[in-house]
């Protein structure tokens, strides 16, 4: 049943973008072009909208659930409620502009539906070599902090036609995996709705873009993403905790920069700038579609180093764990530091690519 609703989903999204589009032209939900917008031409948003209407339909589709499934009747209405607060706000930014307070309350409210209303909070973690880490009074502010941030993350990387669509659709299939394997059919079934929501949106969204996600789509899959991971990792050992953050690599890792470079900078977090990953890659030579490609290339390689992280011993995922980081770092030095004394490499991957 659920790859027959999957499909469904995929078509609905297919054939609701068009019908979106229309719409958001017709409201002035457009992207018009600026000296940070790497595309010439006003661009309809508004696109999560289609996305949004299509993992609905899924959803409904597999209701009623199983009794065995009813205690999961208070977290699914959270989820539900906490996602039309996310694309309202969406909706507003697009439509309107707000402004970024004005964002960050409509992700806190959106949040603390999900953390009270559902009971979704990390309250400890079991630590590696024995005894508990309880969190106490930090549970819930940690548990928004990481909703809203890995929202923003999202929300940040959403700079090239189909950049975000593709990398989220790669961590709902990643999270679906990996609830698959941990049993955890709930988790499984809602994050591999949304992928196939999105995937059939990337049509429409893949490079040349006929229409973008807008604060729409990105916020609400990062919002998605971010309860998904955490209705599968919660209250887990702090090796495990860390799968999440393994499998949303590409965002948290160019989110992590992003705010390093504007403290050093003293620029406020919410500054804008071209420094982020994809404009690196464009800046080295990389056509659109390149950078793309490369981007989700390496949230592949995120994916799968969280699968393979999953099933590893603790002292095997501290491994694992300091070969990504010094990945990262030469990925770093390569596309945002030293390019120039790259260019070979670099030249190679572009004869891969084309």
């Amino acid at each position: 049943m659920l790859y027959l609703t999957m499909v469904v989903a995929f078509i609905a999204s297919i054939v609701l973008t068009p019908i979106v589009k229309r719409l958001a032209f017709r409201l002035g939900a457009v992207d018009r072009p600026n000296f940070r917008k790497v595309h010439a031409k006003v661009m309809p948003r508004l696109g999560g909208l289609a996305i949004f209407g299509s993992f609905l339909i899924g959803y409904f589709i597999l209701l009623p659930r199983e009794p065995a499934e009813a205690r999961f009747i208070q977290l699914d209405s959270a989820i539900l409620i906490g996602a039309f607060l996310i694309i309202l706000t969406g909706v507003l930014d697009d439509i309107f502009e707000i402004t970024a307070k004005a964002k960050l309350l409509g992700q806190f409210l959106a949040a603390s539906i999900i953390v009270i209303g559902g009971g979704l909070e990390i309250s400890f973690i079991n630590l590696p070599f024995g005894g508990e880490l309880d969190f106490g009074y930090f549970s819930i502010p940690l548990t928004l902090l990481w909703i809203i941030g890995i929202t923003n993350a999202i929300n940040l990387i959403d700079g090239l036609d189909g950049l975000a669509t593709g990398v989220s659709s790669i961590a709902l299939l990643t999270l679906s995996v990996m609830a698959f394997i941990m049993g955890d059919i709930f988790v499984m079934t809602l994050a591999a709705l949304l992928a196939a929501s999105s995937l059939g949106f990337l049509f429409y969204n893949f490079y040349p873009a006929k229409i973008f996600l807008g604060d729409t789509g990105a916020l609400f899959l990062g919002y998605m993403i971010s309860v998904f991971a955490l209705m599968g990792f919660k209250n887990v050992t702090i090796v495990a905790l860390i799968i999440p953050i393994i499998m949303l690599g590409v965002p948290i890792s160019d989110t992590f920069f992003a705010i390093v470079r504007r403290l050093r900078e003293k620029q406020p977090l919410s500054a804008a700038d071209k420094s982020h990953l994809h404009h690196c890659l464009l800046n080295i030579g990389f056509s659109h579609s390149q950078t793309v490609l490369i981007i989700y290339g390496v949230a592949i390689l995120f994916g799968l180093a969280a699968l393979l992280f999953s099933q590893a011993t603790l002292w095997g995922g501290l491994l694992l764990i300091s070969l990504i980081l010094i990945a990262i770092e030469l990925f770093v030095e390569v596309v945002g530091l030293a390019g120039k004394n790259y260019r070979p490499l670099i030249n190679l991957v572009k004869m891969i690519g084309k």
